[in-house]
């Protein structure tokens, strides 16, 4: 079930994100973050009147999505970059997927014009779950970050909507 996040979802939330940050290549961070972080990041997007998702399976934060602004400038005002991450435990249930579903239908009832992902090159998962909504590639940066001693290309995608 998707359902807007709550401050009791942010011990799993920030599980979900700190194993991502120690085990992955989606986000190019290399500390993990304290609970006491997680709960300013909730509290200045809901300040924001960002979406705030989370995917409950039974009690347990199965994944989470949210979008903010691309950038932080008034001519972006229309332009959300979306972050969606899914538990290691519920890969391949379509979670993802749901949760970007969810986030597409709440942008265009907020008036988002576009939608913009940043993903690793190597992450084909994400880019194919991507693809089959709509988004289309728009351009690589190469050599954006650096993590697991490795130089990594970040890919952007975006989703125009009406």
């Amino acid at each position: 079930m998707i359902r807007l996040m709550e401050e009791k979802d942010l011990p799993g939330v920030l599980d979900i994100y700190n194993d991502i940050i120690l085990t992955s290549k989606a986000v190019y961070r290399y500390e993990t973050q304290s609970l006491e972080e997680k709960r300013q990041w909730f509290k200045e997007q809901q300040t924001l009147g960002n979406p705030l998702l989370v995917f409950d399976e039974n009690g347990i934060v199965a994944g989470f999505a949210t979008y903010s602004q691309f950038r932080p400038y008034p001519g972006y005002k229309h332009t959300m970059e979306h972050s969606v991450y899914v538990h290691k435990d519920h890969y391949q249930k379509g979670i993802a997927s749901k949760l970007m579903q969810e986030l597409i239908r709440i942008a265009k009832k907020q008036g988002v014009k576009t939608l913009v992902a940043g993903i690793d090159g190597e992450n084909i998962g994400s880019i194919k779950v991507h693809e089959k909504l709509g988004f289309k590639y728009v351009g690589t940066i190469k050599n954006a970050g650096y993590k697991f001693d490795q130089w990594l290309n970040l890919a952007f995608y975006q989703l125009q909507l009406t």
